[in-house]
């Protein structure tokens, strides 16, 4: 994925947008939309971009020509996918403030709880929303394969969703229209055949009673290896099992935008403390921060392991914060300062989850419109991002 990215950007002219800067190949965006959209095709399904993954708005006249719709994870992002993206806005968190919930009935079409308690809080309220919401129950089908227990949605003592254990009776249930399960992260169809066998067994009893289920995200769709055949047959198979009357929904986030676009930062120092180092105005903490909460390691445009190609350097960044370093990478020649560095694969899970830690500038968002061949700065920020975040 890595070489068809570069290559992707091989031809853009990345010295002329602002640094730091996420650059989306729309182009590459629209083909993982299509692979989506051949899944809701095929096997009769739903599929929603879940905001939490990946949000650039601006994209949203393209999503919505392939997607069902959009899912929250609060109120917030309720609203921005019903102003923005249009279609089914799906909604589901932990726990919903009293406030929150008046506001969410007015733009949700799906509000997933996350236990009883929480379904009989807001009952009342629910039973007189202005407008028809269908109401569903997220379980946890304690069904774990997610390695890193930060993203292990099924981890031992989990507060996401509610135990088998929990529902007495189908009683319990009265009222909610569909189930909700989320296991997986950055997996296949075969994890998602088990997740889905480990659901039935405990929670089978109560899909009967149900209009729709949906199947969460941390589906890999658009991955080049990824099984669309065994997808689909999962699918299909739960279906037939269960009734063709059945709505079932999938929500992945990263595979929106898996493999779309870049961050494109600038060398500002050059150190030597044992290893050479080298100041860059992209921060892990505030720009990337899985790379330390996963963690993994980004790739960077010509540059390869430590001691790979003739000059390694350390890459940290400009805030104070002493474990902000990116990794140690090799280039073929030393770099310089005003260079650019160019991250692969930085459309998910970064600027939505940005920060202006120290007042670090958050990245410019801009979009690569391979039909043009014109790149568009679409958003810059500055100091009243920072400070309108404060008092």
């Amino acid at each position: 994925m890595s070489d068809a990215l570069t290559n992707a950007f091989a031809s853009v002219d990345l010295s002329q947008v602002p640094s730091p800067c996420h650059v989306l190949h729309r182009g590459l965006l629209e083909n993982n939309l299509r692979i989506l959209r051949g899944v809701m095709d095929r096997s009769n399904v739903k599929v929603l971009l879940a905001l939490k993954g990946f949000a650039q708005f601006s994209e949203a006249p393209l999503v919505r020509r392939y997607l069902a719709g959009t899912t929250a994870s609060g109120i917030h992002e309720a609203l921005l996918g019903r102003e923005e993206f249009g279609g089914e806005v799906h909604a589901y968190s932990p726990a919903f403030k009293d406030e929150e919930f008046e506001r969410l009935l007015r733009v949700a079409d799906h509000v997933s709880f996350n236990s009883l308690s929480q379904w009989q809080r807001h009952r009342a309220t629910a039973a007189k929303s202005p407008r028809r919401v269908s109401f569903g129950l997220r379980v946890n089908p304690e069904h774990a394969e997610v390695e890193v227990e930060l993203y292990n949605p099924c981890a031992s003592g989990s507060r996401l969703g509610t135990l088998r254990s929990e529902i007495k009776s189908a009683q319990d249930l009265e009222g909610l229209e569909g189930l909700h399960f989320h296991t997986m992260c950055q997996q296949g169809s075969d994890v998602l055949e088990r997740t889905v066998a480990a659901f039935e067994q405990k929670f089978g009893e109560f899909i009967p009673q149900m209009k729709w289920v949906n199947f969460g995200g941390g589906h890999h769709i658009t991955r080049p290896d990824y099984d669309l055949d065994r997808l689909h047959r999962v699918l299909t198979n739960f279906r037939q099992r269960w009734g063709q009357h059945l709505e079932i929904y999938l929500e992945p986030g990263e595979a929106i935008g898996i493999g779309t676009g870049v961050l494109v930062g600038t060398v500002l120092d050059i150190v030597h403390n044992g290893v050479d180092i080298a100041i860059i105005d992209i921060s892990a903490t505030c720009h990337m921060p899985d790379t330390l909460e996963m963690p993994y390691r980004a790739d960077i445009v010509g540059a390869d392991l430590p001691g790979k190609l003739p000059h390694t350097y350390r890459l940290g960044s400009v805030t104070c914060l002493a474990g902000d370093v990116i990794g140690d990478y090799s280039f073929p020649a030393p770099l310089k300062i005003g260079q650019r560095i160019v991250f692969l694969d930085m459309s998910h899970y970064t600027f939505v989850k940005n920060t202006t830690f120290n007042g670090v500038p958050l990245p410019a968002i801009a979009s690569y419109d391979p039909s043009t061949k014109q790149t568009q700065v679409i958003r810059r920020f500055g100091y009243a991002d920072y400070k309108n975040r404060l008092s």
